[in-house]
Order: C-alpha cells, then structure tokens, then sequence
C-alpha cells in the first residue's frame, strides 16, 4: 500500500536552509542534487514507511511512532500515522538534535 507523504512547514524550511546553505557554501548545482536526493527518499517512506529507525534521542514512550531514514549526514525524520507519514525534520545529522527533535514533535 502507498500512503500519502505530508511535510510540515517547519520541515519544508528545513530543506530550503540546507539548500541555501549548500549553494552559498559549494555551488547551486550541488544544492540541488542535494534537495533532489533528499525528495526521493522521503517520497520512497510512502511504500516502505516502517523502515526506518527509531531516533535515538526520543525518549523511551513517547507517544507516536517516529522513525528516521537516511541520505548522509542528512536525515529525514518523520511520524507514522494511521494514512499518511508526516514529515517534521529535515536536518544534518551532525548536529546535536536532542532539543530540536524535541521541541519539533512537541509543538507540532
């Protein structure tokens, strides 16, 4: 079954900044592979949607199933519902993500 992919707002601004930090920091060209790459990995969650791993930041019970997949260093992480995936974060995965995740999935 295929579910419908929804990303949120936080996270589309997620993917503009990566994008404009790429192309200030590397070239236009890179940023867009980069934002096409990203693209097809969080359409790809739409066929397999538990796929990807548990965050490790989450806490152990917090309500909802989150889970995260790939394209390094970013990740995509996002929240199963009952028919869609909600996309919520969108960011490099170097960074320390804790207050962030947190603060994203807390306040919607």
């Amino acid at each position: 079954m295929i579910y419908s992919v929804r990303i949120t707002r936080a996270a589309a601004q997620d993917l503009e900044e990566i994008f404009n930090w790429i192309a200030e920091h590397d070239s236009v060209a890179k940023a867009g592979h980069v934002l096409d790459r990203l693209a097809r990995k969080a359409e790809s969650i739409a066929a397999l949607r538990r796929r990807g791993s548990r965050p490790d930041e989450l806490p152990p019970g917090m309500e909802g199933e989150y889970r995260q997949v790939f394209f390094k260093p970013y990740r995509v992480i996002y929240e199963i519902t009952l028919n869609e995936v909600v996309i919520h974060l969108i960011v490099d995965g170097r960074r320390n993500l804790q207050s962030l995740l947190m603060r994203r999935l807390l306040n919607g």
